[in-house]
């Protein structure tokens, strides 16, 4: 496994870990909600047995690369609010930090969001140098636009393109 940095990030009011065995209902709990997976439907789970297999490739990204999406937890709390982070793919032919963050829709609204994205983006940026973050978002996701932004990520319109659930919007550090 490669030593990419810590598997806590704390920020003001939220914890970031890496997710364990017991996060697999939260997972199903977010994911199998329709507004959570409202501008990306292939996300939608039916079934628990979908959350365990999201669990496993989360943790076997974690295990072979030594970071991954983490499990995002408010301080006063032991019941996470949703996840975030980061998980190599290939963009045009370049390997970049995919960013990733999806929460429970009672906690849309709070800023938990961008201020998860801004820690792993940081973290990214003095973990993983060199290595581009991207976000991919739908044109008509202007929340998850917002929270790019305020993750740091700027847009970037010529590397726009057609992505599993359509149209993409690419947001990225570089």
């Amino acid at each position: 496994m490669r030593d990419a940095g810590h598997t806590t990030l704390v920020t003001d009011r939220l914890l970031l870990r890496r997710p364990v065995p017991d996060d697999v209902d939260v997972i199903f709990h977010v994911y199998r909600d329709p507004r959570a997976c409202e501008h990306n439907p292939s996300n939608l789970l039916r079934e628990r047995e979908g959350a365990a297999s999201l669990y496993r490739s989360w943790d076997e990204h974690w295990r072979t690369e030594g970071f991954g999406y983490w499990t995002v937890l408010r301080h006063e709390s032991d019941r996470p609010v949703g996840f975030c982070g980061l998980k190599y793919m290939w963009f045009r032919e370049d390997q970049v930090a995919n960013l990733f963050y999806g929460f429970d829709p009672a906690w849309w609204g709070h800023g938990l969001a961008a201020e998860a994205a801004r820690a792993v983006v940081g973290w990214g940026a003095k973990h993983l140098p060199g290595v581009s973050v991207v976000a991919r978002i739908r044109p008509d996701n202007h929340a998850s636009q917002r929270v790019a932004v305020r993750a740091g990520l700027t847009r970037a319109e010529h590397l726009d393109g057609l992505g599993f659930d359509g149209l993409e919007w690419i947001y990225t550090t570089a």
